[in-house]
């Protein structure tokens, strides 16, 4: 029973991560409409940005305190991925207002090819690192109600933790605040939310904004785990079937598919992956999400398409 729920703890915790990046694909799709292809390759470009700004801030400023360093890498990382919201509204979003889907879908995955390529310009092509002093060496949960414990990495632990703790903020900002209740009238309709003076173009800007740092603190925990590097994006891809498990629409979705889905693959992984071969955890999430599709396509939470039109 303690390696079950190592597994399943291990497998929230994952979960938890995939959430956060899933949260991005619905944030940008309930404020403007988009499905956001580049959400991979924002939280890779956000990464390099935060591992070459602490790698260049003690050269510039002579700063040796890491807590300091990273934390002066954080905001500068937040500056670049606000610029890149600003840029992506001003030069791709605002001159396609009121585009077909299929063309804002393209217009993302041109802004996929550009950052990667940006990213790759600006800050290099090699594996860079992310310390932001989060430790690794694991512990034991539960030794008075499972023999044994339940063995638990801490890193792991820390990275669920602080993006639950995002998670909880991003509620708070969408329900609580006016910038977040503005969001929401958006989100419901956009010519109404025009017609009452919310101006669209500063309201796609926060929101790129908003997933731009979702992406950072995303990357920034993936970074620490697995190092900064390419196939950063591929990993972040993963929350593409989380939201079409919870639905586009849905930020509870979001978070309820991303622990199925974490989970899911981890008790697969271990359980039935000696029997096939190993490997489930790659494809699992993708195959379940495509029986979503046939069985219910706007996933468990999310509308019907036909009831937005």
């Amino acid at each position: 029973m303690g390696f079950l729920i190592e597994t399943i703890f291990g497998g929230l915790m994952t979960g938890m991560l995939y959430s956060l990046i899933a949260l991005g694909f619905v944030l940008i799709y309930k404020a403007s409409g988009v499905f956001n292809f580049a959400q991979g390759a924002m939280v890779l470009f956000a990464a390099l940005a935060m591992a070459r700004f602490t790698e260049w801030i003690p050269q510039w400023t002579g700063i040796s305190n890491p807590v300091l360093v990273n934390v002066l890498g954080f905001i500068a990382a937040c500056a670049v991925m606000v610029a890149v919201a600003w840029l992506i509204e001003r030069l791709v979003l605002g001159k396609l207002v009121n585009q077909e889907g299929i063309t804002l879908l393209m217009a993302t995955i041109g802004v996929t090819y550009l950052l990667e390529g940006l990213g790759q310009t600006l800050f290099g092509s090699d594996i860079y690192k992310i310390d932001v002093g989060m430790p690794k060496d694991p512990i034991f949960l539960f030794e008075k109600t499972f023999e044994g414990g339940v063995l638990v990495n801490k890193e792991d632990l820390y990275a669920a933790l602080i993006a639950a703790a995002m998670v909880v903020l991003l509620a708070l900002f969408f329900q609580k605040t006016s910038t977040g209740r503005a969001l929401r009238a958006v989100a419901d309709d956009h010519q109404a939310a025009q017609s009452i003076g919310i101006p669209l173009s500063r309201i796609w800007v926060i929101v790129w904004a908003v997933a731009g740092i979702v992406a950072l603190v995303a990357g920034v925990i993936w970074g620490s785990k697995l190092g900064v590097q390419f196939s950063l994006s591929l990993v972040a891809l993963k929350a593409l079937p989380v939201v079409i498990l919870g639905g586009l629409t849905s930020v509870p979705g979001a978070i309820i598919g991303g622990l199925v889905i974490g989970v899911g693959e981890k008790v697969s992984e271990v359980y039935l992956g000696p029997l096939m071969g190993g490997g489930i955890e790659i494809w699992f999430a993708y195959v379940l999400a495509l029986l979503f599709l046939l069985v219910r396509p706007q996933g468990l939470f999310g509308e019907k398409i036909i009831d937005r039109v």
